[in-house]
């Protein structure tokens, strides 16, 4: 279910997960869920898709960013969840495996203070949603 991804020729240089709509990559097919709504595994809304994180290195997405409440951006909570944790995909929904309970209580993400560049951070989120923590290899 992971979307694929083109790339032209990058230099890598350090540990990182970036944002798709921070990088020059393109989806090879109609696979972008960046908007798509977000539902847990009883179907309950939690949000929707805000934005893709990609790994630099492989060009694969990893994680979903997702938007939950307030009002034309402001205010919105924001949760992140692998993309290892979809279990369905829909027209303009992803359904994710676990409960909102759960993705509500995912470590804190802030995307200003969030070290991405650290492994750690990345398998806080795998270790959470009870999938095997990711190997970063060449990092």
């Amino acid at each position: 279910m992971t979307p694929t991804l083109v790339t032209p020729q990058t230099t890598i240089d350090h540990v990182a997960l970036v944002k798709l709509g921070d990088t020059d990559l393109t989806f090879i097919s109609t696979q972008d869920l960046r908007n798509h709504t977000v539902t847990d595994s009883a179907g309950k809304d939690i949000g929707h898709v805000s934005a893709l994180f990609v790994d630099r290195k492989d060009h694969r997405v990893r994680f979903l960013q997702i938007s939950a409440g307030g009002f034309l951006g402001l205010g919105d909570r924001v949760f992140l969840a692998p993309v290892e944790d979809i279990t369905n995909l829909h027209p303009l929904k992803v359904q994710l495996g676990h409960t909102l309970d759960t993705v509500e209580a995912a470590p804190l993400y802030d995307p200003v203070l969030s070290n991405w560049h650290d492994a750690a951070f990345w398998n806080a989120y795998y270790a959470h949603y009870g999938l095997p923590t990711m190997t970063w290899p060449g990092y």
